[in-house]
């Protein structure tokens, strides 16, 4: 649900995705865009992108703090090679 409200709404789903600080920026890059993409129309699809691909890192490292608490917590996994 995050990501199509980041497609349709960059600056609310960064927001709300807990990223103020790069809805700030996308809200900037989006006005930018919206004059510049008047003449080059592929400008219009770069702040969607920029939500799209900031909430999906801001994802991915919340899954990997989970993994390594989890690890830390209970140890490696079975069969896991140890170096």
């Amino acid at each position: 649900m995050i990501y199509i409200l980041a497609a349709l709404l960059p600056p609310l789903g960064l927001l709300l995705n807990g990223q103020p600080f790069s809805a700030v920026f996308n809200l900037v890059l989006l006005v930018f865009c919206l004059v510049l993409g008047l003449f080059f129309h592929v400008l219009l699809l770069v702040p969607s992108a920029h939500a799209l691909i900031a909430v999906h890192m801001k994802r991915e490292e919340r899954r990997h703090r989970e993994v390594v608490a989890a690890i830390r917590q209970y140890g490696p996994p079975p069969g896991y090679p140890r170096y």
